[in-house]
């Protein structure tokens, strides 16, 4: 069963990168059901390599300051959710709990090119369901990648060995400060069709 037009505008169409933010919180409730969605996306054999860090307080906010470009400083400060998405080299020592049914965790040990592979792309798949969840909840959102991931890592991911991939804004936008709607590619400039 298809969404219908309000469901796909709220998620594609009419969805918009946004930059300030109302002084509305974003809940424990509210980032425990987006993370509840978005794990149901698929990856790589079941990988799961994403890892969410949902930064709201002030103190965890200050830490993410100085490795934020120049320009997403202001409104990352203000919003009242910044998630990182990172993944985990390590992702692989979960695949018994994830992927039963096989031994697919040999085929990552000692692979790390592989792995880092795996684990970008996974990764990234899921920053995007992580942000279609939110939509679909109610929140707007604002993907990023202008920060510095070493100190970023190094900030918040010495003991884990994560690496960060994106950060993403979540709360409610503000409409007056989005920028003109820049065009897509049409789909005979995008698609090939065989």
């Amino acid at each position: 069963m298809a969404l219908d037009e309000a469901a796909l505008d709220r998620l594609f169409q009419t969805a918009r990168t946004h930059n300030s933010w109302q002084h509305r919180p974003v809940t424990d409730k509210d980032v425990r059901r987006i993370y509840e969605l978005c794990k149901w996306g698929p990856t790589t054999a079941n990988t799961n390599p994403a890892r969410f860090v949902f930064i709201r307080s002030k103190p965890a906010k200050e830490r993410l300051r100085p490795h934020l470009a120049a320009g997403n400083v202001d409104k990352t400060m203000a919003a009242p959710c910044t998630v990182i998405v990172a993944w985990d080299a390590h992702f692989y020592d979960k695949l018994p709990q994830l992927f039963p049914g096989r031994d697919l965790r040999a085929g990552y040990v000692g692979k790390d090119a592989h792995v880092a592979e795996t684990a970008f792309r996974n990764s990234s798949l899921q920053g995007a369901y992580m942000m279609l969840a939110a939509r679909a909840l109610g929140f707007d959102c604002g993907p990023m990648s202008g920060f510095d991931k070493a100190g970023v890592d190094q900030e918040f991911f010495v003991e884990e060995g994560w690496k960060s991939n994106l950060l993403c804004n979540i709360g409610y936008g503000v409409e007056k400060d989005l920028f003109p709607r820049n065009p897509r590619l049409a789909f005979d400039e995008a698609c090939l069709d065989l």
